[in-house]
């Protein structure tokens, strides 16, 4: 049998970053919280946490983090059919999810925040790029992701979400600046670009249905749409935004389509692992039904 008080303590120096912080958090000492850890270590035979500032989970440890979310999902599971089981000082299970940036600042924030408020869990939520969040469910880092890829990994469900709309925007000096005769090949080689991080090919997708070749791209590189905004509001760069979330600045004429008609849309789908729970699946109808209220029907 595994020893749960041990896993618990790992689970915790994990999500909280130190063996202090655990130690508070589970009432104990530092040296008990080490003591637990180390004692698991010597039983799986390898290391699990790596000590650094904050600490970090090595694989092994990683997936025994996972173990113990998923055991206390089917407690939370438990308690809802047996009352009588659950106390007043149970931990909240934890739900980890890997979502992308743009889905979280528009649709689907509201709806990770209004299930949180009504059910006893703590939210993990990883941002990365939506053709790249699958991965993160595939190694077992999350139990469900917000992602580009149709086709779920071995062992999960996928359900779509619908498409989300992007349009390629820019400041009218930006425009009258880089593009006085239009977006093409050669304008687009000069004008900056803006883009999330390195994993953002957006741009180049949108780039390459226009031109229909590679263009090499001058590009500032932040990690935040809101940021995207406000960059493409002060003549920063052109790029790719959520629809949603440029709305009212086409409206008012602060920021320009660089093409008319030439929306990116880019459909979304969420996995989540098959062993799952009625918490897991309660939110998954939460964004299922916040998605179709949101995106474009795919």
């Amino acid at each position: 049998m595994l020893d749960y008080s041990a896993l618990a303590a790992l689970a915790t120096v994990i999500r909280v970053g130190s063996f202090e912080r655990a130690a508070r958090a589970l009432h104990v000492t530092p040296s008990a919280v080490s003591q637990r850890v180390r004692l698991l270590e010597d039983r799986v035979g390898c290391a699990l946490v790596i000590r650094d500032q904050p600490c970090r989970a090595t694989e092994t440890g990683r997936r025994l983090c996972q173990h113990v979310d998923q055991v206390q999902l089917l407690e939370q599971d438990l308690h809802g059919s047996l009352p009588a089981l659950a106390t007043q000082d149970a931990p909240r299970a934890t739900l980890s999810v890997a979502v992308n940036a743009d889905s979280l600042a528009t649709w689907l924030a509201p709806a990770i925040a209004a299930f949180a408020a009504e059910h006893p869990v703590l939210m993990e939520v990883a941002v990365d790029d939506q053709d790249h969040t699958a991965e993160w469910l595939r190694n077992g880092t999350v139990l469900a992701a917000v992602t580009s890829t149709a086709r779920p990994a071995s062992g999960c469900h996928s359900r779509p979400l619908g498409a989300m709309r992007y349009l390629a925007a820019a400041s009218p000096a930006f425009m009258q600046r880089y593009f006085p005769e239009g977006a093409g090949a050669d304008s687009l080689a000069q004008a900056p670009s803006l883009v999330f991080n390195l994993k953002d090919t957006l741009q180049e997708r949108w780039v390459r249905r226009l031109c229909h070749r590679h263009v090499d791209l001058p590009r500032h590189m932040l990690p935040s749409p809101q940021a995207f905004a406000t960059a493409a509001l002060a003549g920063m760069g052109w790029g790719l935004h959520p629809q949603a979330l440029i709305a009212p600045y086409l409206a008012d004429g602060t920021l320009v389509e660089l093409l008319p008609d030439s929306a990116l849309d880019v459909p979304l789908y969420w996995h989540t692992a098959r062993a799952s729970s009625g918490l897991l699946d309660k939110l998954s109808n939460a964004i299922v039904t916040a998605a179709h209220a949101a995106l474009l029907a795919a």
